[in-house]
């Protein structure tokens, strides 16, 4: 699903127009995005949880040339799945 497609089905579901649906869409992500750059977490139960994980810099090869290079640090942002929705998930698989 995509963000358009996420706005669409927020709109039809909900007698939204598709405007305010778009503003909904990118408050909730406006949100999470700050609160990752802080450092914090994000927990949707039900649904998972994201949080930010600090990768310290390092020598690496570039594979091609097999020339050493140096890798910066650098800091990502990871989703965990809940387990209800892994179950959800798998269920449907069954």
């Amino acid at each position: 699903m995509t963000k358009s497609e996420l706005m669409e089905a927020l709109a039809d579901s909900r007698g939204l127009s598709r405007r305010t649906a778009e503003e909904v869409v990118n408050v909730m992500f406006d949100g999470m995005r700050d609160a990752l750059r802080t450092g914090g977490r994000i927990e949707i139960r039900g649904f998972g949880s994201f949080k930010v994980r600090h990768y310290k810099g390092r020598k690496g090869r570039n594979p091609k040339t097999g020339q050493e290079i140096i890798v910066k640090p650098k800091v990502l942002p990871i989703f965990k799945v809940s387990k209800l929705m892994r179950e959800r998930i798998n269920k449907g698989l069954e």
